[in-house]
């Protein structure tokens, strides 16, 4: 075994493989750039080098400063993690000519399965069902929508180089096919520094379901079960579970047994992920007429593998350490067994209302549920962030990955919702109410699974915005109260709390939800009984209000009214208070009455970056006349390109920036005069 190691990668990838290489005892060196100085990442290893600036080409992309950084600090391997240069076969050759091992698959193996066109050829030749399909090396545009045609519209384009989403549309139709090859392209030569593509038909009603494979030096290979990634948006994957529902035990060792080809077609050795995409052509309701394809493998540890861990209660980075040190697999295919029901859920900075636009700023606060960090148990959280860090543009938007475990689906959906009540974010935009939302709907709860579950539960996932109930008013106003109370008692001067000699008293508290004003008014009677009402539509809830801290359950405030008690946490964030219950979370803004409204007069044709990005491209000119809902602007955040569409027609005026600048959230972009005006 290695006595150290050098880890490639940052976040909570690399705090991952921390984890299990400090336990086996193994010595660890982090990398880091400009905007990771002071990441987690680095805390958690024994030795950290800087390798460059906070763009990932300036640093983390750049091989040869991570081997001069495993050479002068000793290391004797180099975990790439997943992502960066986790599937590069140049970066996996120049360690093995410095001598070092890199803890992943060979580079002929990487670079036979890294072309997604290649690697369907070889799975074609091993006999590994392939889903009909255009995966040539001629990438002349009139020949690809010519093999379009020939396929049979709604095809898939996908960037051969790469995967995650990136350099992938679905088209529908003739027309929209050139402007999704141009966008594909751009997207796959940006992200993997090759602009091939392959075209495919669009399966309807897909799950994409994948195999963990493993394989080592002596022979021998084994696949550890199967996990459903279906649940998708962009592409890119929300929930992940582990095993498939609804898979047989004699569809999982026919999926199984072709990964296992698959990964001896090219020699493969260590952690390695084969993808299918399964049709279900008679529906949900009938799983033994599913048909699976090959899609992809993907030459690493996948960001879902906690889920495989979960269920066969196995270390899967330890196992990539023994076999990268040339140790067998340490159980073959006959001892390994499913252990109940495991699912995670990708922790995001991201708003769900405005097309998932990835989000930054400082995590003010971050609370978490009880948990086991990077190791098997019924509730784990994976983090490469702690409460007070800062979500930047440089990187992914994941925050954490929360993961749980069942005896059967049906619990480990229990516990998953329990998990994501308990889990507090504020400061910075996030997914957790969207993922409760996907969990408790119908399709999900039922298994009725496919890669368009988003799309067909939108009406319950999306707009679900509201006014609180009167129970988080209830909250909100008994947290406000409280704060008057402990004022009160380092200063009887500065009391809040209505006492009156004699009589009552009343005092009105406003909040805003939205654009909604709520209004509530607390009264003070005898006997030191505190009543609220809460204005609701036409009417109003009137009753006694009761509240007491440190409630148990690690919930801050228990409060009851109007027959109802209430477990809730109240995080205040400048005037917002961002009430916590294990229904759901409510932002009410407290209200000033001594404050203005200010100017509400719209700013009719000015268009503003969504979030930080670099412009990609300007799609109009000064003095274009363009219709609403025209591109005007492609703005990429994240390794994602977004469109910038006209609120509305009009002419445009000016362009502000220049394609390569960089700009901030809400930088006025260009400027458009209404045709109104």
């Amino acid at each position: 075994m290695f006595d150290k190691i050098l880890i490639a990668n940052r976040g909570e990838i690399a705090c991952r493989v921390a984890a299990t290489a400090r336990r086996l005892g193994i010595r660890t060196v982090a990398v880091y750039s400009d905007a990771d100085a002071h990441a987690r990442h680095v805390a958690a290893c024994d030795e950290a080098v800087a390798i460059g600036g906070a763009a990932p080409k300036d640093s983390y992309l750049r091989w040869e400063r991570i081997i001069d950084a495993a050479r002068a600090t000793g290391a004797q391997a180099i975990h790439p993690g997943y992502g960066f240069l986790s599937e590069n076969e140049a970066f996996a050759q120049a360690c093995a000519d410095a001598g070092l091992v890199f803890i992943g698959p060979p580079p002929s193996a990487i670079a036979a399965m890294g072309l997604k066109a290649e690697s369907k050829r070889l799975m074609e030749a091993a006999g590994v069902p392939l889903v009909p399909g255009y995966h040539g090396v001629d990438q002349d545009p009139r020949l690809l929508r010519a093999e379009a045609e020939r396929i049979g519209y709604p095809v898939l384009i996908k960037a051969s180089a790469g995967g995650g989403g990136k350099g992938m549309r679905r088209v529908d139709a003739p027309e929209a096919f050139d402007e999704a090859l141009a966008a594909c392209q751009r997207e796959a030569l940006n992200s993997f520094g090759d602009a091939a593509v392959l075209i495919e038909k669009y399966v309807q009603r897909p799950r994409h379901i994948e195999i963990q494979i493993f394989a080592d030096t002596h022979g021998h290979a084994v696949y550890l079960f199967e996990r459903d990634c279906s649940v998708q948006r962009r592409h890119q994957k929300v929930l992940e579970e582990a095993p498939a529902p609804g898979l047989t035990p004699e569809q999982r060792q026919q999926m199984g047994l072709a990964a296992v080809a698959a990964a001896r077609a090219v020699g493969y050795v260590g952690a390695g992920t084969v993808e299918f995409i399964v049709e279900q052509p008679l529906g949900y309701d009938h799983p033994e007429a599913m048909r699976f394809y090959f899609m992809e493998m993907n030459t690493r540890l996948q960001v879902e593998h906690p889920v495989t861990e979960a269920i066969t209660g196995l270390d899967l980075v330890e196992w990539q350490l023994r076999v990268a040190a040339g140790e067998p697999l340490p159980l073959q295919q006959h001892e390994l067994a499913l252990h109940g029901h495991a699912i995670e859920a990708r922790i995001c900075a991201e708003d769900p209302e405005r097309g998932f636009l990835p989000a930054t700023g400082t995590l003010h606060v971050l609370r978490t549920p009880p948990h086991r960090a990077f190791e098997v148990g019924d509730v784990r959280l994976d983090a490469g962030v702690a409460e007070g860090d800062t979500i930047s543009p440089h990187y992914d938007s994941t925050i954490a990955k929360l993961i749980v475990r069942g005896e059967s689906r049906a619990q480990a959906l229990a516990r998953l919702d329990q998990a994501l009540a308990r889990l507090h974010i504020v400061g910075v935009a996030n997914n957790v109410a969207f993922l409760r939302r996907v969990v408790q709907s119908p399709s999900f709860a039922q298994a009725r699974l496919d890669t368009a579950l988003i799309e067909r539960e939108a009406d319950r996932l999306f707009g679900q915005a509201a006014l609180p109930t009167p129970a988080a008013v209830a909250v909100a106003v008994a947290h406000t109260l409280q704060g008057w109370r402990q004022r009160t008692d380092a200063d009887p001067w500065s009391a809040g709390d209505g006492y009156a000699s004699h009589g009552q008293r009343s005092r009105r508290l406003d909040f805003l939800v939205g654009e909604q004003a709520v209004s509530a008014r607390v009264t003070w009677r005898r006997r030191g009984t505190v009543w609220l009402q809460v204005a609701q539509g036409d009417g109003a809830t009137d009753a006694e209000l009761c509240w007491h801290t440190d409630p148990g359950g690690g919930w801050a405030l228990a409060v009851a009214y109007a027959g109802l008690q209430t477990r809730a946490t109240v995080h205040a964030w400048g005037e917002r208070l961002h009430i916590f219950t294990p229904q759901g979370e409510h932002v009410l803004l407290a209200q000033d009455p001594l404050a203005h409204a200010g100017d509400t007069a719209t700013e009719g044709g000015r268009l503003t970056a969504p979030m930080p990005g670099k412009v990609v491209a300007f799609l109009v000119q000064a003095g274009d006349a363009v219709k609403v809902g025209q591109p005007l602007a492609v703005l990429e955040a994240m390794k994602m390109e977004h469109t910038i569409a006209a609120p509305a027609d009009g002419v445009v005026e000016e362009l502000l920036y220049a394609p390569g600048d960089q700009v901030t959230e809400g930088a006025e972009l260009l400027r458009l005069r209404s045709a109104s005006a």
